[in-house]
């Protein structure tokens, strides 16, 4: 397997000050899957843990959801949409192939002076945007940074397929990255990577310059997503705990320091291989699944907005964050949890 790049954070201290969350308000059940697919509740319970999933209402996008997640996240970070030196969003279901998603919420938030990009690194998009966005904050380029994971991946699925249309919901989530005071709680270290060579194992096969949309790509249903799921599982369960480890050993933390695990919400059995190659407690990790579904990039913010709302993250706790998707590419974050600044909002 391809070496990572797993590293302490070097420079200004840096924290995620803000958090904003929004799913969509139309439920859809593994009952309601029934009518069009061969499958059950039972069946796709005991494969991946899901319940149900939220899906977008016909003509609302991934940056529709994701405005919503991020003016959330701006009000809660006491910070000014003027304030924000870059928008990155990450997902794998953008509005356009160009231009970038990124670029829809940041004007539509206010953040009309700040630069835009998207990421996209399958459903590990929102920790290499969150590693992009503190890199900056980090290195003194930015002071505030507005990171964004949305996802209406419902437009991309073809419902006809089992093995994909079971798995995925929609949602998004957004965090304020901003610098903080030394010795106050920071992120503290990444480690991502990628093997190219399973490139092929979860991807969406056309649309792209590599196989242009023409008339038997559509016939085909090439503009879906496709996906091997034993493939996927056999992946995510050998790189997720190694990972992990990786970023705890450089950041010089041991596993039974953490106190909050999230893991990209893709499937329980993943999660739970992970949890025991790892030894963290059950009541250390948060999952969400069962009620969203896999929302990709959208994943992980979502997670951190729902654990604080319920009381799972205390000031000074130690979070653990990992995703993992297409590329193969993975990435995790260690971090320490809380805010102990005020970040000056500006007045008028």
């Amino acid at each position: 397997m391809p070496k990572s790049g797993s590293a302490p954070l070097m420079g200004r201290p840096v924290a995620i000050i803000g958090l904003g969350a929004h799913v969509p308000g139309k439920v859809v059940t593994n009952d309601d899957l029934t009518s069009t697919l061969d499958t059950s509740d039972e069946w796709i319970r005991q494969r991946t843990g899901i319940r149900e999933r939220r899906v977008a209402e016909p003509g609302l996008s991934s940056s529709d959801l994701g405005i919503i997640a991020a003016r959330e996240a701006l009000v809660d970070a006491g910070v000014s949409p003027g304030q924000i030196d870059l928008v990155v969003t990450a997902t794998i279901s953008p509005d356009r192939i160009m231009p970038a998603t990124a670029s829809r919420v940041a004007h539509e938030c206010g953040c009309d002076s700040a630069g835009t990009m998207d990421v996209s690194a399958g459903c590990t998009g929102f920790v290499y945007a969150l590693a992009s966005a503190v890199g900056a904050v980090a290195s003194g380029l930015h002071d505030h940074v507005l990171v964004v994971g949305a996802e209406a991946i419902s437009r991309l699925l073809d419902w006809e397929d089992r093995s994909t249309a079971v798995l995925f919901g929609d949602a998004a989530g957004a965090v304020v990255v901003s610098s903080t005071e030394p010795g106050a709680p920071a992120i503290l270290g990444f480690d991502l990577g990628a093997d190219g060579s399973g490139d092929e194992i979860l991807l969406i096969p056309a649309g792209g310059s590599r196989l242009p949309a023409s008339h038997e790509t559509v016939d085909t249903r090439q503009h879906y997503m496709k996906m091997n799921g034993n493939e996927v599982y056999k992946f995510a369960t050998r790189v997720v705990a190694a990972s992990a480890r990786r970023v705890l050993k450089r950041c010089g933390r041991e596993v039974g320091e953490v106190d909050l695990f999230v893991p990209h919400q893709a499937n329980l059995r993943i999660i739970d291989a992970a949890v025991k190659k790892l030894g963290i407690a059950d009541d250390k990790v948060y999952t969400n699944l069962q009620k969203y579904g896999n929302t990709s990039c959208a994943s992980i913010p979502l997670c951190l907005s729902e654990a604080r709302a319920e009381g799972r993250l205390a000031d000074g706790d130690l979070v653990l964050l990992m995703g993992f998707g297409a590329g193969l590419t993975w990435g995790a974050c260690l971090m320490e949890w809380g805010r102990l600044r005020d970040p000056g909002v500006e007045k008028g």
